[in-house]
């Protein structure tokens, strides 16, 4: 059931914006964490009455619609037919028309994740209001694992968003599920507060962020909270699985922490698309 439209055009129609949000979501990754950081350097440096940084004045404004995507390695403007989704790169063959340097396959790959997702959302959905606030939250999940893998930041301007639409999804097409998605909110963010400052008196160290709190919380808001113990393990388990494997393939990253966001995000896809066959499972396993 594909509401009015059938399924042989909301399907391309769904890959489609898909491709198109994340071409933006690659806009998103690269620019936001730097102008959060501008402006907390700003707002800090206000409310110390400090005055303002030499030459902050004359700096360029970013922001995420100007300046035009550049490229790179010679920061020449990527002409709009460049820019196409997926197809932009390879007519480049992955390089800059000016200078001929390669460009980060990254690019396509996002691009193609934002399609998949809203297909995979359309396809067992159905194209309506309701897959596209969940079309929504999965784009804004790639986009706070993408950053957290980059910056080990979760932006409150994405995560606290992402916490209103699930109860917002909630109020407009499961009504039933209010009750369960708001003590699935608070539960989600209590019980990895409760963990951070467990962790912190027994080691001394910081295990998560603050961030991974508020991501929990909205993950918490989508599914509600008969869904966190699940959404725990998944993540944990995809955690240790990714952890092991990078360190024995990666000598040079042994040690080193990884932030835990991105696998609460891929929890966060695999229970909004498939959590309900998969609950059935959990629950069967635990009865047995």
């Amino acid at each position: 059931m594909y509401s009015d439209i059938p399924a042989v055009i909301a399907l391309p129609l769904a890959a489609l914006l898909g491709l198109v949000i994340g071409s933006f979501i690659n806009v998103v990754v690269a620019r936001l964490p730097g102008m959060l950081m501008l402006q907390w350097r700003a707002e800090a440096r206000e409310a110390l009455a400090l005055p303002e940084e030499s030459g902050a004045s004359a700096l360029p404004r970013i922001n995420l619609v100007t300046p035009r995507s550049r490229c790179p390695q010679c920061g020449t403007p990527i002409a709009w037919h460049d820019n196409i989704p997926v197809l932009g790169y390879l007519k480049r063959r992955g390089r800059c028309a000016h200078c001929h340097q390669p460009i980060s396959v990254q690019y396509p790959l996002i691009e193609l994740a934002g399609g998949a997702m809203v297909l995979a959302v359309v396809a067992i959905n159905g194209f309506d209001a309701a897959s596209l606030l969940l079309s929504a939250a999965c784009l804004i999940l790639l986009t706070l694992a993408l950053i957290d893998l980059r910056t080990q930041l979760l932006p409150d301007i994405l995560t606290l968003p992402l916490l209103w639409l699930g109860l917002l999804y909630q109020l407009a097409f499961q009504p039933w599920m209010l009750e369960s998605a708001v003590i699935g909110a608070v539960a989600g963010y209590l019980v990895l507060w409760c963990f951070y400052w467990l962790f912190k008196l027994v080691t001394g160290k910081e295990g998560m962020g603050y961030g991974d709190f508020k991501l929990l919380a909205a993950l918490g808001a989508w599914t509600g909270w008969e869904m966190l113990p699940l959404l725990l393990i998944l993540s944990a388990g995809v955690g240790a699985v990714v952890g092991i494997v990078v360190q024995l393939a990666i000598p040079r990253l042994r040690g080193m922490p990884l932030p835990f966001g991105p696998f609460l995000a891929m929890a966060g896809w695999i229970t909004l698309l498939f959590g309900g066959y998969l609950m059935g499972i959990y629950q069967a396993i635990m009865l047995f």
